[in-house]
This record gives structure tokens, sequence and C-alpha cells, in this order.
């Protein structure tokens, strides 16, 4: 099944963030506050609108189910669902549409105004969409609900709506709020953060024993074919069929804001299951996602093309902390079939000789990972004065480099060990080397031998300063 087949249903509180843009210059005469002149005002959506958004840049089809009041916000929310292509079913009610309104003055917000009432809704408004839920359910594919505690999602239309999904045998994933999880009983799974999953389960999570305790309950709690946890930057955790633990790490390089990054997982999670995937395989979708969200600046969402992009085994990392690697194996899928160059040394004083160099080893292959020997190891090689920079600067000026593409510090005397466990395609070593042993070259398809420049090497950069001191 394509992505573009996918329909997915959205229940839950439906939200309008409005922003009223301005600049404050002054404070007002009436009292100890900044007066905002308005200049613009912009709207975006929120709550369970802000999941179906995430659903269509992935390219799924969205039908979403919720509530507006009979304002004009109402309209403008309704008019933005339709005009983002998703199939909005919007009944209005006697309370007002929740908004969250937003002062802004140079980027900061000055205030913030919420317009919402979290009282149940009229019965006839929860019969009326179970109905027509009910003959639209035969077409879709999964089914998210997205409960912000705003009255939509009571405990007795929430098991409604799990029991509906249930005996159509479609997943049904939840974003849940509150500290009583029953609510969501028998559905596939939730998405609470870590916070979140130790109030609903009176857990400290602080390890992986207490994580553990806190997704069995989950489990225990509510039925749940996977219980799972959002664990901000170390990814996610889920529970199997058999009560195994899996931690999935997150893969984001940079994070600049994590708005909206909750909507993203549970929008990719739920694309996943109803294509039929496992669960490892959506939550590293999911995660991927988030990575994707919290590379931008705001509630964002992310595409598919992006994430696949971000999955792609063609896909090598340009920030220059990100390419600082502890391990191959955290690479090795961004790599695929891509021809591996390798090199090392201790690239103490980095000069045009290293550059150049490495320069010349890339254009080997596809690849070029540096193996960068620690402050301890160039200590035992080099005696007791060297390094004169420390593996971490020395890694991140490599790392900086263009024609690096990944560095990774190693202890040992040698690189054996790493050779052995990268295997590339192509070991590259100065022409010095010729006629010697060099070592690990066993482990590589080829090897290849470059001259240096004369006269460049870090030895001699500190002779000459070390003479220059003299000197003066």
């Amino acid at each position: 099944m394509t992505v573009e087949q996918i329909k997915v249903l959205v229940v839950g509180d439906l939200m309008l963030d409005k922003y009223i843009w301005g600049s404050a210059n002054r404070l007002s005469p009436e009292a100890p506050v900044p007066v905002v002149k308005i200049e613009e005002e912009s709207f975006s959506l929120g709550g369970a609108c802000n999941v179906a958004n995430n659903l269509i840049a992935m390219e799924a089809f969205v039908s979403i189910y919720g509530v507006v009041g009979d304002d004009a916000e109402g309209e403008v929310l309704h008019d933005f669902l339709v005009s983002k292509g998703i199939d909005s079913h919007c009944y209005k009610s006697n309370r007002p549409t929740t908004t969250k309104m937003r002062i802004m003055a140079a980027k900061h917000q000055m205030l913030r105004l919420d317009k919402e009432s979290s009282l149940p809704l009229e019965p006839h408004i929860y019969e009326t969409m179970l109905n027509d839920i009910q003959i639209n359910i035969a077409t879709c594919h999964c089914m998210i609900l997205s409960d912000y505690l705003k009255g939509v999602l009571s405990p007795d239309f929430t098991q409604k709506l799990i029991k509906l999904a249930n005996n159509f045998d479609i997943p049904v994933l939840c974003d849940p709020k509150g500290s009583d999880y029953t609510k969501y009983k028998y559905a596939t799974l939730l998405t609470p953060n870590k916070k979140e999953a130790m109030e609903a389960t009176h857990i400290h999570i602080h390890d992986d024993k207490t994580l553990l305790e806190a997704l069995l309950k989950m489990r225990q709690t509510c039925n749940l074919t996977y219980p799972l946890i959002t664990l901000s930057e170390e990814g996610i955790a889920y529970l199997d069929g058999n009560s195994n633990l899996y931690k999935k790490p997150t893969i984001a390089k940079e994070v600049y804001d994590v708005s909206g990054a909750g909507d993203t997982v549970i929008a990719a999670l739920a694309l996943q299951l109803a294509k039929g995937e496992s669960i490892e395989e959506a939550t590293k979708f999911a995660n991927a996602a988030a990575a994707v969200v919290i590379g931008k600046i705001g509630s964002a969402t992310a595409t598919l093309q992006e994430i696949r992009d971000y999955l792609a085994p063609k896909r090598i990392v340009r920030d220059a902390r990100a390419k600082i690697i502890t391990n191959f194996s955290e690479i090795k899928e961004n790599i695929g079939d891509k021809k591996v160059v390798f090199t090392n040394g201790c690239f103490d004083i980095l000069h045009y000789g290293h550059v150049s160099y490495l320069e010349k080893a890339r254009k080997l292959g596809d690849v070029l990972i540096v193996g960068l020997n620690s402050d301890d190891s160039i200590r035992r090689l080099k005696g007791k004065d060297r390094p004169i920079n420390t593996q971490e600067d020395r890694a991140f000026i490599l790392a900086s480099l263009a024609c690096v593409s990944y560095v990774i510090i190693f202890d040992e005397d040698t690189p054996k060990n790493l050779i052995m466990q990268i295997r590339p395609h192509v070991l590259v070593k100065g022409a010095d080397y010729k006629d010697k042993v060099v070592v690990g070259a066993e482990y590589a398809n080829s090897l290849q031998l470059i001259d240096f420049i004369d006269n460049k090497s870090t030895t001699k950069i500190i002779d000459k300063i070390q003479q220059q001191i003299k000197d003066e």
C-alpha cells in the first residue's frame, strides 16, 4: 500500500493558534506594561489539527472530527483545515473555539490569551459525531485520538471510539493527557512523554529498570498492544508483544525547537502502522520525522521526502559536531554501499600538508573516515609534551573540513581494531610507508599511499615556534 492510499481518521480537540505581531517601544501611561503596536496577524493549526497537518505533509489522506464554536475563530479554523486538503468535520458547539492567542513583539512572546472551555460537549454532538465516524471508518486504515482535555474525548466517548476501531481491526493511537489512562484502555498504543508517563504510572523513570516498570504498568492498566514512551533527545522506548524493552535513540543532529514534535511522532507512527509496518520500523520512521521537525524553528511538520532523506543510506552528515562519532555502527546505515576511505593520524596542529593529504584521500571514494589518536595514545607515542591540542579540539577542526565525512577517536596505539570494524574499501597512508607493513591493511580492499608535501609537518611547526621563543 502506498502512502497516498493511506487514510487516517483523527478525532480530538481542534485548536487555532493566533499570533499578533507588533512592536513595543514604550510603556503604557495607564499601567507598567508595554504598549504593543499591532502590525500583522497570522494563524497556525494546533491540537488535533496539527496532527492532521503533519499527516498531510506525509502525504496521507486525513479526515478530522472535532468541535468549533459558532464564532469567527471557528470559521477561520474550518477554512484553514480545508485549505490544507483535510477532510474536515467541524461540529458547532455552544462553547467557544479553542484559541491560543499570542502577543509577539521583537520575536518575543509578551502575553498569551486562551479562549476555551473544557466542559463536556452537548450530548447530541457526541451522538452525531459517532454516527458519522461509524459511516466512514470502514475506509480508514488507522485512527488517532488527540486529547488535550478540552472535553471532546470524554472517557465514555473515547472508549466507544477505541471499541469501534478494534471492531474494524485498525490501529488506534492515543496522545494521552491527565493521570488516568484507563480511558484509553484497549488502544494499540499511547504516546506519552517521560513526564506524562511518570505522572500516570507514579513511577519515577531514571533508568532502564524503572522505564521497563512504567511500560509494564501501562500495558497492565490499559491492555495496550505496544506500551510506548517518548524520551525527547533519548528517542522512543517501547515493549514488543513479549514485553521485551526496546529503545530507539533519536537521530536528530541539531535541536532548535521541540514544539509540536509529539504531534509529528504520533502522525508518523500512525502512518507506518496503517501500512502494516512493524512497531520497530514505525518507531524508526517516527524518530526520523521528529529529527526533521526539531531541527526547524516553531511548530513545524516533516514532509515525506524530508523523512526519506533522513533515513536514506546515502545521507552524509554535514554538521561538524555531528560528524564526530564514537562507533562505526552509528553511521553504518547512512553509508550503505558507498565507497569508504579510511586514514588515521594525530593531526595535532592542522596545516596545509594535512588538508592536502585529506583532500586527496577523499577523492579515492565517497566517504572519508578519519581515525584520530586520542590524547593518551599520542602521549604514549610522542612523549608527555604532546599533543598540543586536545582530542576534542583536533576532532572538531578535522570534522569542519568539507572533505572529511566522519571522525572517530581511538585510544589504542594503532587503529587496527577500528580498521577491522570498518573494513574500508580503501586504506590510505603516507608515502613514507612504502615497503613497510601497514597495520590493518588486511582488512581493507586496497591500500593507497599518498605523498606528503615537503617541509609541512606539526613537528616542524613546533620546532619553528620554539626557535622563535629562544631568539627572543
